[in-house]
């Protein structure tokens, strides 16, 4: 029974504070763009970087 006087507040002292930090995200615009890493993954760069050298290709020529 003293667990519970224990695990109980501390529950709730959780849940408070992951509803408060649901709450930052939302006014935050964490979740305003919610496709734009998916798209932005799929499409493709311009190439103007090329491929990336290695040292050891550098010195072969």
């Amino acid at each position: 029974m003293n667990g519970l006087m224990i695990l109980i507040p501390v529950a709730l002292l959780l849940g408070v504070a992951g509803l408060v930090a649901f709450l930052w995200s939302l006014r935050s615009g964490q979740f305003d763009d919610l496709d734009g890493a998916a798209v932005r993954i799929l499409k493709d760069d311009d190439g103007t970087n090329g491929p990336v050298r290695r040292r050891e290709d550098l010195r072969r020529g």
